[in-house]
């Protein structure tokens, strides 16, 4: 894959916008909010001015004009370029097309269960399934709320949000039953490392082994 020029999310979501039509940041950034894109992208605002320099730098923009508001300080208008289009297409083409080992933050932590014990555990998960129910119930109403308004293709990361968020529900409530099931084998042993810190026979042969 090839390194991008520009690999802030946020240059992607500038782009976006101002393919509509020119725009100064402070007005890019009001429409991006009013979409709600720091929902779909990781995006921090802070570095907009510095992310629409940089896209200016390598061409993707271009000064339209600077317009003078009154007492405000002068804004200057950015428009697209014929590289910016191609740069924003080959880049949603790499999103959609490529995939990429992301792991999230649930997964980062799923992977370090056993400083917590079982008992915590569970009690965790359980906040994490109320608290995913209640985002599956907003995700529905926003999506009830859109579609009489919105063609669904300007709905579908809205459809893939919904459909993650239910799986990782369904995920977590399997997980939970197990555990509190007794079909996690090893749960005992996981107490016991957790109250008094030694390793399960088992698993201090295969730390052994590794070293």
């Amino acid at each position: 894959m090839k390194r991008r020029k520009v690999g802030n999310m946020l240059g992607l979501a500038v782009l976006s916008v101002v393919l509509e039509r020119p725009m100064h940041p402070y007005e890019m950034a009001a429409v991006l909010k009013h979409r709600g894109k720091e929902a779909d992208m990781p995006i921090k605002w802070g570095s907009l001015y510095t992310v629409v320099a940089n896209l200016e730098k390598h061409g993707f923009l271009e000064t339209v004009e600077s317009v003078k508001d009154g007492g405000r300080p002068e804004r200057t208008v950015y428009g697209l370029t014929d590289a910016g289009r191609a740069e924003f297409e080959d880049w949603v083409r790499e999103l959609v097309g490529t995939v990429e080992q992301e792991p999230p933050r649930f997964q980062s932590g799923l992977s370090m269960l056993g400083v917590l014990g079982p008992d915590q555990t569970i009690s965790l998960l359980r906040q994490r399934i109320t608290q995913l129910d209640d985002h599956v119930e907003a995700q529905r109403a926003t999506l009830e709320q859109l579609r009489p308004m919105m063609p669904r293709l300007f709905l579908v990361e809205v459809e893939y949000n919904l459909a993650m968020t239910l799986a990782e529900v369904d995920w977590t409530r399997a997980f939970l039953a197990d555990l509190t099931g007794g079909a996690l084998p090893g749960i005992d042993a996981w107490r016991r490392f957790y109250e008094t810190g030694e390793l399960p026979a088992d698993l201090g042969e295969l730390v052994e082994k590794e070293e």
